[in-house]
């Protein structure tokens, strides 16, 4: 992080408290970002992108505002841009409801940087993804072959008016690849997300990222032969991949506090459990944390954009709900500590309540048995695209493909499937938990108005529960 950098955005907080705010905070973040697309071989593009500067947040006269500043050079646009927000503050409190308070946090003065076991370097990063690109492209009947490689190189200083001094060095490397196979006017593709919190070995090790080429590879061709399902509500045995997703839409996004509350409803931004804190929406099999702690995941960070420090929160436990995603403004209308998720894409936007990895937990079944139980039923195999209601509570998502289970035995490969269900009769129908935790990277999830991208991780182990079928041609 630039000295220069870290003295204005001190600066700015001192600033904003001689001017008359009651609390400030401060993030400086630096990012260098380079990509690469690959198609059918050739180089699509090749990017490099630096991104400097400073978001600055305030609470004056029980009212919350916000600015950022691009490339900051001097303190006058610091002032600027800080006077601007504190004239907001006032404006709006005219018609304030209620008074922003905040529940305590500890004051945390620390620097942490990541372990990178392999810096990324662009000329390697493309040298994999020719790689994968050749092995998509000589697979039967693959007509496209896409091979989006990236990574960033990132530094967070966060401050505040209470004493806190955070600095966080992180570097990421994700991979996306796309195999689209095309024969007698059917087409289909598969795609997967590989990567996480650290250097190159995190696509590189055991291979994975050339395993999973040749997977989804595979996979497209022979959809190619596979069979439409028929719709029928049966049991369902979902892997990783999908639970993931599921996890993401319709257990992560309702613990939002704010969504909770009814005060981020973009998006469909409610919840189906508002008011059910203690109540049970799910079988004893339903266990749900969130878990920034997870080493190497896109959601593993220490502390988040208010300076709270992360741990492992509890939002389910044997069906029982028990908490929400909290920042430290819901933490003091549900008397209860900030969970430390917190977190703004960059440093141009406020911080929302975010997912940093939340997963279904890890259960004792071995996936075979689960599915040898299952007479009439479905495997249902990696995410493709939610559709939910605005409280979250009707649900369906496409899967990549699915398998017909007949008496105990994966049969026919299908092709188009969407899976269909309504939260609490589905949750209440898990009755297995396999043992194969998995976290998956996430790296397009929108919340806010506007919009905010955010990564993260999202997983789970295999999931057997009951739900309804069909495919959508």
């Amino acid at each position: 992080m630039d000295s220069d950098l870290q003295y204005l955005t001190e600066k700015a907080v001192r600033y904003a408290i001689d001017s008359g705010a009651r609390y400030c905070d401060a993030r400086a973040e630096q990012q260098e970002k380079k990509s690469a697309l690959i198609e059918n071989g050739e180089i699509e593009y090749v990017r490099s992108n630096n991104d400097t500067g400073i978001g600055i947040r305030l609470v004056k006269e029980g009212i919350w505002s916000f600015c950022s500043i691009t490339n900051p050079n001097s303190f006058e646009q610091i002032k600027e841009a800080v006077n601007n927000a504190l004239r907001n503050s006032s404006h709006y409190a005219k018609n304030k409801k209620n008074e922003i308070s905040l529940y305590p946090n500890s004051i945390n003065k620390i620097r942490i940087d990541f372990p990178v076991l392999k810096k990324p370097e662009l000329e390697e990063l493309l040298k994999i993804g020719f790689e994968c690109d050749k092995i998509i492209s000589d697979t039967p009947r693959i007509i496209k072959s896409i091979v989006n490689l990236w990574y960033t190189i990132n530094s967070k200083y966060f401050v505040n008016s209470e004493g806190s001094e955070i600095v966080q060095n992180f570097t990421d490397v994700v991979v996306d690849m796309v195999a689209t196979a095309h024969e007698s006017g059917l087409t289909q593709s598969i795609n997967i997300t590989e990567g996480g919190r650290g250097g190159i070995e995190q696509i590189i090790n055991k291979n994975k990222i050339q395993q999973s080429a040749q997977e989804i590879s595979l996979k497209a061709s022979q959809l190619i032969n596979a069979k439409p399902a028929k719709e029928e509500k049966a049991t369902v045995v979902m892997n990783p991949d999908f639970v993931s997703l599921l996890t993401h839409e319709i257990l992560g996004h309702p613990s939002e506090a704010d969504r909770v509350l009814g005060k981020e409803m973009a998006w469909a931004g409610g919840a189906w459990w508002k008011g059910k804190i203690g109540e049970r929406i799910g079988s004893e099999e339903l266990n749900v944390f969130d878990d920034p702690t997870i080493k190497e995941s896109l959601g593993w960070y220490y502390f988040d954009d208010e300076g709270v420090e992360t741990k492992k929160t509890t939002l389910v436990e044997n069906g029982i709900l028990k908490n929400h995603m909290q920042s430290r403004e819901t933490g003091k209308i549900f008397d209860t500590p900030s969970t430390g998720n917190m977190r703004a894409t960059n440093y141009r936007f406020i911080p929302l309540i975010r997912m940093a990895c939340t997963c279904i937990g890890n259960g004792n079944w071995d996936v075979e048995e689960m599915i040898k139980e299952v007479k009439n039923g479905y495997l249902i195999s990696n995410m493709k695209i939610p559709s939910i209601d605005m409280k979250r509570y009707n649900w369906s998502i496409s899967c990549q493909y699915a398998q017909r289970i007949e008496n105990g035995e994966i049969t026919d490969l299908l092709r188009d499937v969407i899976v269909m269900g309504i939260a609490p009769e589905f949750f209440e129908s898990i009755d297995a938990c396999g043992n194969d935790f998995t976290v998956r990277p996430i790296t397009n999830c929108g919340k806010g108005d506007p919009m905010q991208s955010m990564i993260m991780g999202n997983g789970g182990p295999s999931v057997r529960g009951i739900a309804t079928v069909k495919s959508v041609n």
